[in-house]
């Protein structure tokens, strides 16, 4: 009995503990018994799970690691993508309006008109965006942005000029830039409108400035800088300006010397567009955000006007440590543009400027607002480019073994009488030209006026107030006295030598009475010609002169004014200038207009003498200047800013005072040229000598390269 209720015992206690172990009542959820009976899987599978899930919580810490890792790969290839890519309103199917917010400040203050135009410039990119949402039209992501386009584009294809088609637009955009719509191209408005000359280049020349493809000297110290740098340029505008131009052949040369650039354009006010897009130069669009993260990954950013300040402030302002990779190159020489500028002149890194004249005028008004600067500025002045240099018939990068430097000055030739012959002109005529925008500050109403003077009230020499009469017989007139004498005297050494370019002979000689040289020499170099009676001329010249007898051949001067249609030009100033001309009927008869274009090559070529009559301070450069002179040009200027650096009075050109008292001056010196052609050959020549001694591109460059050099980072 005892044995047996034992072993009942026993075994009622055995199914009650199996009992229990089913029921899972007294077992532990997490215990191997209950994860067996409550699961499917088997103990190898369920060895195999228990396993990763150890491995995974001993090495929690690089788990975190991997997925944090990944999370930040992630991150940057679609903030890449987003940066790169050319669709950002569609990019991922959600559009991005937070990135075509633009500030107010960073923006420059456009005229209605240029407002219209790049309204009309940016409908093409409408109609892009169009295609896109249709595109994608079944998968639903097609957003109001998108549809808003389309009904602009349907607007604005309603409102476009009925008149021209399409294809003569875009081809009129690569050669000049667009006529604002107040005042009408045509020759009804002008009197005469010629050019441009670009077909007749490419025709007579063999050649087109499209075709090339970089004009670097790898061997160079600024090639070999630049190599594989980045570099950031800011362009206020893309006018046909100087700034402007200089700019976009600076991004061509860094690109053919093997540099990556972008560019960001503050204004899209004017006709370069499509010459960037052509050259490669990639522009971004936008100019706040996107353009400062790119401005921190470059090796320099290159600012290419004073305008660029709202720019450069709040850069430096989202981020500091920016500062010290801006080089700023400031073209601009009005006290407007220094108060533009001057929150953040000591903020980066490095000045540079074109001129003495600007430096030093820039220099006083630091004194004068205690602005201390971070380094002392650099002069970079500018230079001709290659193109220019080619057709001049300097030696430059293009030439080669089929278009030498001699074959280019007989293609010149052939160029200069084609153009002149389409002009009207002929070999007797003087022509006289002034490229730039028609503003105020250029003082082309001035220069109209020293015209009229020339054309309507011809010299008369006055012999009263000479002492002796010229042997031959031929009196010279007395404003050429003056300018010969005046010529005389600055060159002339204690021994009577001359030591500016003008061999004097025994045919041309000049007594001075002793007690009145001593005073001519200080006196004004623009005394009229009356304080020349204390003067006893002895002359004896051979030069033709400008008279209706004698049997010399009379000439004539027709004047060219430069840019139609350019976005800097000031409308009413414009209508000015043409209300003058009405007022004015012969001297209407002698005005040439041309419109605003990059290939002047042509210009050059057919013209005799340039005029650079910029008032206030003075044009800060001239580039225009140099251009003229590579091409054999006596440039007649004002004496002020750099124009009189450029220019060597009486040696490679004539100066003349500022304002109205400079207007009788021009006048006389455009009479002067115009009766000695022979001077007026040699002036020009000395000109060009200057240029390819330093106005060359290799010599900006290489002062470019102390700019780099103080500026970037070494590798």
């Amino acid at each position: 009995m005892e044995e047996g209720s034992k072993g009942d015992y026993k075994s009622s206690r055995g199914v009650g503990s199996f009992k229990s172990a089913l029921s899972g009542r007294s077992s532990p959820r997490n215990s191997p018994s209950f994860r067996r009976l409550h699961s499917s899987r088997t103990p190898r599978r369920e060895a195999r799970t228990s396993g990763g899930v150890q491995w995974f919580r001993s090495n929690r810490l690089l788990f975190w690691l991997l997925l944090i890792t990944l999370w930040a790969y992630l991150g940057f290839y679609f903030q890449s993508s987003w940066a790169h890519s050319n669709n950002k309103e569609n990019f991922l199917g959600v559009g991005n309006e937070a990135s075509n917010e633009k500030p107010d400040d960073l923006l420059v203050d456009d005229s209605p008109v240029a407002l219209k135009n790049e309204t009309a410039q940016s409908e093409p990119k409408a109609g892009k965006s169009i295609d896109v949402v249709l595109a994608k039209k079944d998968d639903g992501v097609a957003s109001r942005r998108s549809l808003s386009s389309k009904k602009k584009s349907k607007k604005a294809a309603r409102g476009k000029a009925r008149g021209k088609p399409k294809k003569t637009v875009e081809v009129e955009v690569h050669e000049m830039e667009e006529q604002e719509p107040d005042i009408p191209k045509t020759n009804t408005s002008y009197g005469m409108l010629v050019g441009p000359f670009g077909s007749a280049e490419d025709r007579i020349l063999e050649w087109s400035p499209k075709i090339r493809s970089g004009t670097c000297d790898r061997k160079g110290d600024f090639a070999r800088l630049v190599w594989s740098r980045r570099f950031l340029l800011i362009f206020h505008e893309l006018s046909m300006t100087g700034a402007p131009l200089s700019m976009m052949e600076l991004a061509t040369e860094l690109l053919s010397c093997g540099a990556t650039v972008s560019a960001v354009v503050l204004s899209k006010k004017g006709g370069l567009m499509p010459e960037l897009t052509r050259r490669k130069i990639k522009v971004l669009e936008d100019k706040v955000d996107h353009s400062f993260k790119t401005a921190m990954k470059q090796d320099l950013v290159i600012a290419g006007s004073a305008v660029c300040a709202s720019w450069i402030d709040q850069y430096i302002d989202k981020f500091p440590a920016g500062a010290s990779q801006i080089a700023w190159w400031i073209m601009e020489n009005r006290r407007e543009y220094f108060d533009r500028a001057k929150v953040v002149l000591d903020r980066v890194k490095m000045l540079a400027f074109l001129s003495e004249s600007q430096s030093k005028q820039w220099l006083e008004w630091c004194e004068e607002e205690k602005i201390k600067l971070r380094s002392q500025p650099a002069v970079v002045p500018l230079s001709i480019n290659d193109e220019l240099a080619f057709v001049a018939g300097i030696g430059c990068s293009l030439n080669t073994p089929s278009s030498s430097t001699e074959k280019m000055l007989e293609k010149r030739q052939l160029l200069r009488d084609a153009v002149r012959k389409e002009m009207g002109l002929t070999d007797n005529d003087m022509l006289v030209i002034s490229l730039s925008s028609i503003n105020p500050g250029k003082g082309q109403l001035l220069f109209l006026n020293s015209a009229r003077l020339v054309i309507e009230e011809e010299p008369q020499p006055d012999n009263s107030k000479i002492k002796n009469a010229v042997r031959k017989g031929r009196v010279r007139s007395a404003l050429a006295k003056k300018h010969h004498l005046r010529a005389l005297l600055q060159g002339m050494n204690d021994h009577g030598v001359l030591s500016n370019g003008f061999p004097l002979s025994t045919e041309s000689s000049v007594h001075l009475k002793e007690d009145r040289k001593k005073h001519l020499l200080l006196h004004n170099r623009f005394a009229s010609v009356d304080d020349t009676d204390a003067l006893n001329f002895d002359v004896t010249h051979k030069r033709k002169v400008l008279a209706d007898n004698g049997g010399t051949v009379k000439q004539s001067a027709k004047f060219l004014i430069g840019s139609v249609g350019s976005k800097s030009n000031k409308v009413v100033y414009v209508k000015e200038l043409l209300s003058f001309l009405s007022q004015h009927s012969n001297l209407s008869k002698s005005v040439l207009w041309t419109p605003a274009t990059t290939r002047v090559a042509a210009l050059y070529s057919a013209a005799d003498v340039y005029v650079m009559n910029s008032q206030g301070l003075g044009e800060t450069f001239g580039r225009v200047t140099i251009e003229a002179m590579a091409f054999g040009l006596p440039v007649l200027g004002t004496d002020a800013g750099g124009t009189k650096e450029i220019v060597d009075h009486n040696v490679t050109g004539l100066l003349h005072p500022l304002g109205h008292p400079g207007t009788p001056v021009l006048a006389k010196n455009l009479r002067f040229l115009l009766t000695n052609p022979e001077l007026r050959k040699q002036m020009g020549l000395k000109g060009r000598e200057k240029v390819e001694r330093m106005y060359l591109k290799r010599h900006m460059y290489k002062k470019f390269v102390g700019v780099l050099l103080k500026c970037m980072r070494p590798k």
